[in-house]
């Protein structure tokens, strides 16, 4: 316990009333202060030492390229024919990638439902990047409807990324882009080979390919969708590069919307 009284200092003593002195006692002993003039005493008293302080460690910011864990998940994703994924697609009114695809199934475990597993990589490099998982119901016919059925694997770089969901050799003159997978897989039965550009934000950033001399942007009709594309589509065409954007009629849908509304 601490305990501090006032007094008169010995050293420049003003008198009887004078509390410019300092006197503290708690375990290790006792210490005098004059806040006027500076005198100091200490008695019994052992110092401690001083512990460092310890901040806690700063999480690097800089996401990562690639892990061993996503390269392990990646290796344990099945072709997506014959399982879940392939209903769930078929379901959606979406054409099935080649087998080849950065698109696969993950089957169910204790602690996650089936899912759709992509393999996001460098638009330009093909390095990859991060997996994107959607999670699907038991049967298939729809998303899981937990709080995040669609999710990023946490701490990756997804920024420039795509997925590729006709290989490269695939791309020999032109490419058709959208945002999602489902978009993407929908607007193929209008064009292919085509990629999912994971968000509007990687849409409008999209970087022009070097062997690809025409663009096809099939934007989700909404404020965000429209104005990625449009974005995308000016800088392709600004490179001299052939670039058009289509849109379904309807606000707010986006190609597997119109694909799902044909199919029935």
């Amino acid at each position: 316990m601490t305990k501090t009284t006032r007094g008169p200092c010995p050293q420049c003593d003003r008198g009887p009333k004078d509390t410019a002195l300092a006197i503290t006692t708690d375990e290790r002993g006792v210490v005098e202060f004059c806040h006027r003039c500076g005198y100091t005493k200490a008695e019994n008293f052992e110092r401690r030492p001083i512990e460092p302080s310890r901040s806690p460690p700063v999480k690097s910011a800089e996401p990562l390229e690639w892990s061993d864990k996503a390269a392990s998940i990646w290796r344990r994703t099945l072709p997506l024919r014959g399982t879940l994924g392939e209903v769930y697609l078929r379901h959606r009114g979406c054409v099935l990638p080649p087998a080849d695809s950065d698109l696969r199934y993950f089957e169910p475990t204790d602690r996650h439902p089936p899912s759709l597993c992509a393999r996001v990589t460098n638009a330009e490099t093909n390095a990859p990047q991060t997996l994107h998982f959607t999670r699907l119901s038991s049967d298939g016919r729809g998303k899981a409807g937990t709080e995040q059925d669609k999710l990023l694997l946490a701490g990756h770089r997804k920024r420039g990324g795509v997925i590729r969901l006709w290989p490269d050799e695939w791309v020999t003159h032109g490419l058709g882009v959208a945002e999602g997978i489902e978009s993407a897989l929908a607007a193929a039965h209008l064009f292919q080979p085509v990629w999912a550009c994971v968000d509007a934000g990687n849409l409008a950033a999209l970087p022009v390919l070097a062997g690809v001399e025409a663009l096809v942007v099939f934007a989700d009709h909404d404020p965000a969708g429209l104005k990625a594309a449009r974005e995308c589509a000016r800088r392709w065409a600004d490179a001299g590069r052939e670039a058009r954007i289509r849109t379904p009629r309807a606000p707010g849908a986006d190609a597997a919307d119109v694909s799902r509304e044909v199919a029935a």
